[in-house]
């Protein structure tokens, strides 16, 4: 058997049992028989594509239709990312994704380009809070509406808000935990966020709500804080840490710091990584461009750098890869309305990312870290987690 970079690849998959059948119709068994899914090869994929990426030469294949996979897609990736440690990916071969500019006006385009598919789009496939990050599911049987709602309350509870303190939400998607926090706690909240599409509705949603008086939403750059005058008793920032860059997080440490008043809380919410890496070429370059994800011992290292004290870490790995099935659920629920807006390249791209996200949190390639921070020492908080989160 002529030894190809697939077949070299897959001999390394000891404990998944698929079947790999090439264009030329041969067909080999990996792992021990029966097989639990197949993957066809329609077409050669050239060696250099190996070279540079794996997971890109994998995704675009499947998205071009040189690549189908017999079986549930979600599973077939979990068994096979869970040798994502065998996928290499040579960075300095490819420039044009990984050394983006991380200019307010290019990370603008970037975040456009994924937000403003359209707001009919998310609302397909997304429950009607419109939440587009990791739920918290409290119990298995929780909807994905009712674990969007406890992530919200988790979140709001750690930032232990009392009536009249102000918010701000950077990166505030369609402002759903904004509207809670003001509904339940009376406080007076500012979203920004670089998405028009974000911007117009949650603008759309304040005015519906009746809470002109207590919220706000503008377009508007993190780092525009830094001078903007602006001061606020609470910060929270959902899924918004990964568009920054890493070149770029002491700038949005600093940028927190120069709003948030003393002993003030901000929460990060965020996909984290075990370290530190240039990120997936596949991801960059089609679902999220110039997005890097952040570990979890970079962003601490920093927050100390920056006098932040850290007063809370939890991770929700797991709740993420149920919240991405249940979105994949919705997406292909919705495919006949779907099928109108975009063609099938992006369809089975759209899948690819949904099954492949849920694929790597749950073999913990990437995790879901919450992150509760206070300026200065803050003694005024209660002494205890049960306490502080009631």
């Amino acid at each position: 058997m002529q030894k190809t970079p697939i077949k070299e690849l897959v001999s390394k998959f000891k404990d998944t049992h698929f079947t790999l059948r090439f264009w030329d119709g041969e067909e080999i068994e990996v792992g021990t028989p029966p097989s639990q899914f197949k993957i066809i090869l329609n077409e050669p994929i050239h060696t250099m594509e190996f070279i540079k990426s794996y997971t890109l030469a994998f995704g675009e294949a499947y998205m071009n239709k040189a690549l189908d996979i017999e079986g549930d897609l979600y599973e077939s990736l979990d068994a096979i990312l869970k040798y994502k440690r065998h996928f290499h990916t040579h960075f300095h071969l490819l420039p044009h994704i990984f050394h983006t500019s991380t200019h307010a006006k290019t990370q603008k385009q970037q975040v456009s380009s994924h937000y403003d598919l359209g707001n009919d789009f998310y609302k397909l496939w997304l429950d009607k809070t419109m939440s587009y990050s990791c739920a918290y599911f409290k119990k298995d049987t929780d909807t994905l509406y009712e674990a969007q709602m406890n992530k919200i309350h988790h979140i709001l509870k750690k930032l232990y808000l009392e009536e009249g303190q102000t918010l701000l939400d950077i990166g505030c998607g369609w402002g759903n935990l904004l509207i809670e926090a003001a509904k339940c706690y009376k406080v007076k909240g500012l979203g920004i966020t670089l998405s028009t599409e974000q911007h117009a509705a949650f603008k759309s949603r304040i005015q519906a709500e009746g809470l002109t008086d207590l919220l706000d939403v503008k377009l508007m750059d993190y780092r525009d804080l830094i001078d903007s005058g602006l001061k606020f008793d609470r910060i929270v920032s959902v899924g918004m840490l990964e568009h920054v860059g890493r070149k770029e997080y002491p700038t949005f440490f600093k940028a927190v710091d120069a709003v948030l008043k003393e002993e003030g809380l901000c929460l990060l919410h965020y996909i984290s990584g075990l370290t530190e890496s240039p990120g997936d070429a596949w991801i960059k370059k089609y679902i999220f461009p110039g997005g890097v994800i952040p570990s979890l011992r970079e962003i601490i290292t920093l927050s100390a750098n920056h006098h932040f004290y850290t007063l809370d870490v939890e991770s929700l790995r797991r709740h993420y890869t149920k919240t991405l099935l249940e979105w994949y659920k919705n997406f292909e629920a919705h495919l006949p309305e779907i099928e109108t807006m975009f063609d099938e390249k992006f369809i089975r791209m759209w899948r690819m990312y949904l099954c492949s996200c849920a694929a790597c949190f749950n073999n913990g390639i990437v995790d879901l870290h919450q992150i509760l921070f206070s300026k200065g020492v803050n003694n005024t908080l209660p002494m205890t987690r049960e306490s502080l989160y009631k």
